[in-house]
């Protein structure tokens, strides 16, 4: 008689890389000076520049991440900056 086959184990899962926390600031393009943080309670998401005080918060929900935060920050520079450009011409 024959020894059974053992059931082969599944391959270990792959660990997703975490991502940043930290980043650099959009107006005084220093690196590694904006902290992202997101308060859970209050549903608010907040990036503080440590080096010139600026800051920007927005609406979080249970998915949103630092970068998320970061993201949007930049996207409303942008939007603001070419608005004024439309205004200016």
């Amino acid at each position: 008689m024959g020894k059974r086959k053992s059931a082969a184990k599944p391959p270990p899962k792959k660990r997703m890389d975490k991502l940043d926390t930290v980043f650099s600031c959009p107006f005084c393009n220093h690196g590694s000076s904006v902290e992202c943080r997101i308060d859970m309670k209050n549903l608010i998401g907040e990036a503080n520049c440590r080096i010139c005080q600026e800051s920007f918060s927005t609406t979080a929900n249970a998915l949103t991440e630092a970068i998320d935060i970061y993201s949007e920050w930049i996207d409303e520079c942008e939007r603001v900056n070419t608005v004024e450009d439309d205004d200016g011409a």
